[in-house]
């Protein structure tokens, strides 16, 4: 695949810029053309402000700011865009506005740009159409705020490309957007449902079954979300809930067609009045007229073939920000409750019919099943693809088994020469699943936990052993049981934005699916001891210099890598290495010697003073009986074969989980730093 070193975004309004700025944030150059020079400067202005109310909420440094402005042109010449590699339209919902815009950069732009509209109205073929380049043609709904909403929904038109869709995804990885793909349809997947949200709340007002402040009320018991629809409609505007509800009536039917009091609303130019007493004896009600119609057109989309079950809950989660996802709700409150939902409002828009998959899943009388595990073969590679991105694509019982099951479909090809895992989203793998362990420690039930690390290790065994060539695929962030996912594979390909770390020893526990035995395979046990003790981030860079990381490289080149590691053979990734002189100090201070001074509370000798300090520090801060039972594992572990080691971590599980600091530590995730008492 080819390299992107240049995006284009047309117009420089609140999206445009928005699309422009988050691009630029992540390294990507960008030009940002609008017809006017004032439009263009106010759009400069609109990003530099919000880069500098970043600089003030610490999320940015002065010279992170630089660099992005640094990255971003502003223009009004088109004719700035001729060779970029991909071109994103971001101007107001005209269609004849739009499509003379892709006309003339049809004109404009070389053989090799896509062209990509932002819409989130009409049909992604309808401007393909009016191009020379349908196939290189695609949509790109971005969502408000675009520089910080991390959802974009990926739309291929009947003709657009395998090479465009591959294109267009690696792209949205680049600037740290989590796709979903989904079919060329009214409202594509989140607008589906969420315009009929905001529109069945402006008639259930004006049917008098409750007022603003109830139904408002509803929606967030309903869906756990911070602002009810009418709220929603005052801060995005009530002219854009009327016009995406107008286009959904126009292609989808009555059921879908904009209420009167919106209309009516949108004409009077005022916002809605939120003011008032909530009516807790219609709260019932209108939750159950919202999840008629919310859950309703959810299993209707999946239906229809537009997403799956996942992605319409994924861009729930990231792209509207609710708890939980269509889905599961729907296996929250029950399918049967759905069901009885969904069929009122059957009964009340009769051209609205009752999805499919829901009366199926009704008549099984079971919860819908999640797909968290995709793979991909394509010749003689099959991609493993952990797809769980709103949860940073933790492990837990779900996911680690249908790891096994893609895993075992791979390896059972003969015509699969490599196998690669690969994280969706900004993450590789962040680690387990938090709320398992939580959930075990109080019922008392950590046998369980003992059994499901214990079915890790055998599958991480497998992949370590296997006769195919296993390969990590790490482009982001992996902690914990993704790290140590990683180190399982025999080889792992990093890009620059691929990291490790083991923190397991701040919230309470160890690293339990190998993480100390392979890094100390590598790395060996004191430098080992050191990311075990510390928590400190090995990036690409640095795992590629210890012989972690097999090849770093840039996005673009991960297939041409993958490539050349099948015509080369499995590496030997245990093989006798020396430890670069910049690693050494590391190392020393957690020797044998220098740990049994740390854990008298004295400072490691034999290496700088402020290094000294930093890791006594760092290490003060975990938890004391996780780090003496990681030290001795390690210890421990030297010059035991593969399954000796695996046999010395699960024998210490209970004792670690039984500790007072390990629901302590687990408990803190997110919340607090821990105060762990040595119990």
């Amino acid at each position: 695949m080819s390299q992107i070193n240049k995006i284009g975004v047309i117009g420089a309004g609140n999206m445009g810029s928005g699309i422009a700025q988050k691009m630029a944030q992540e390294g990507l150059n960008v030009v940002m053309v609008d017809i006017k020079e004032e439009f263009v400067q106010r759009g400069l202005d609109t990003i530099k402000g919000l880069l500098q109310e970043g600089v003030e909420r610490k999320i940015f440094k002065p010279e992170q700011v630089d660099a992005t402005l640094g990255r971003i042109t502003g223009t009004t010449d088109f004719a700035a865009v001729s060779d970029a590699d991909l071109v994103v339209e971001a101007v107001f919902e005209d269609k004849k506005v739009k499509a003379d815009l892709f006309q003339n950069l049809d004109q404009i732009c070389e053989d090799k740009t896509i062209l990509a509209t932002n819409t989130s109205s009409f049909f992604v073929r309808e401007f393909a159409e009016k191009t020379s380049r349908p196939d290189r043609f695609i949509g790109l709904h971005y969502f408000f705020h675009p520089a910080k909403n991390r959802l974009l929904e990926v739309i291929p038109h009947e003709d657009t490309s395998n090479d465009t869709l591959e294109k267009s995804l690696l792209v949205a990885k680049l600037h740290g957007k989590t796709s979903i793909v989904v079919k060329d349809a009214p409202g594509f997947a989140v607008n589906r449902f969420f315009v009929p949200f905001l529109n069945e709340a402006a008639r259930m007002l004006e049917e008098g079954l409750a007022d603003i402040p109830t139904i408002e009320a509803a929606a967030k018991q309903a869906f756990k979300i911070g602002m009810g629809p009418f709220e929603l409609m005052n801060v995005t505007g009530i002219p854009i809930a009327v016009h995406a509800s107008t286009t959904l009536g126009n292609e989808l039917g009555p059921f879908y067609a904009t209420a009167d009091s919106l209309k009516a609303q949108m004409e009077k130019n005022e916002l809605w009045n939120l003011e008032g007493d909530v009516d807790e004896s219609r709260i019932e009600a209108v939750v159950e007229r919202f999840y008629g119609v919310c859950l309703g057109v959810a299993a209707a989309l999946v239906d229809e073939g537009v997403a799956s079950i996942e992605d319409t809950d994924r861009g729930a989660k990231i792209g509207l920000r609710w708890v939980m996802g269509p889905f599961e709700i729907m296996n929250k409150i029950g399918v049967d409750r759905t069901y009885a939902a969904v069929e009122a409002i059957n009964q009340k828009y009769p051209d609205f019919k009752m999805p499919a998959i829901l009366a199926k899943q009704n008549e099984l009388g079971r919860p819908f099943d999640f797909k968290f595990v995709d793979l991909d073969i394509k010749g003689e590679i099959a991609t493993i693809t952990l797809n769980r991105p709103e949860a940073m694509n933790a492990l837990n019982e779900t996911v680690v088994a249908q790891l096994g099951e893609r895993f075992a479909e791979a390896e059972n090809d003969p015509d699969v020469k490599a196998i690669v895992f690969q994280g969706a989203g900004k993450a590789f793998v962040a680690g387990a699943d938090i709320k398992y362990f939580i959930d075990k420690i109080k019922s008392d039930q950590i046998s369980d936990i003992v059994q499901f690390t214990r079915g890790g290790h055998e599958l991480f065994l497998k992949i370590e052993n296997s006769a195919k060539l296993t390969i990590a695929l790490l482009d982001g962030l992996a902690l914990g049981g993704g790290s140590e996912l990683a180190l399982t594979c025999q080889a792992i390909v990093a890009t620059p934005a691929g990291s490790m770390g083991f923190t397991e020893t701040g919230i309470g526990i160890f690293p339990g699916l190998g993480g100390m035995l392979r890094t100390a395979r590598m790395v060996g046990p004191d430098l080992a001891k050191y990311y075990m003790f510390t928590g400190a981030t090995i990036t690409a860079q640095d795992a590629h210099e210890l012989g972690i990381v097999t090849k770093l490289v840039a996005p673009s080149d991960v297939e041409s890598a993958i490539q050349e590691l099948i015509a080369e053979g499995k590496p030997d990734k245990y093989k006798q290495r020396e430890i670069p002189a910049k690693f050494k100090p590391y190392a020393v201070a957690c020797n044998r010697e220098n740990v049994a001074r740390i854990f008298a509370g004295e400072t490691p000798q034999g290496v700088p003073e402020d290094l000294a300090a930093r890791i006594t520090k760092f290490i003060g801060f975990k938890a004391p009986i996780a780090l003496k039972i990681s030290n001795e594992i390690i210890d421990q572990q030297v010059d035991k074969s593969m399954e000796e080691g695996v046999e010395i971590e699960l024998g210490r599980l209970n004792d670690i989980f039984s500790t007072a600091d390990a629901l302590e530590g687990l408990s803190s995730v997110g919340r607090r730093r821990p105060e762990f008492k040595g119990a």
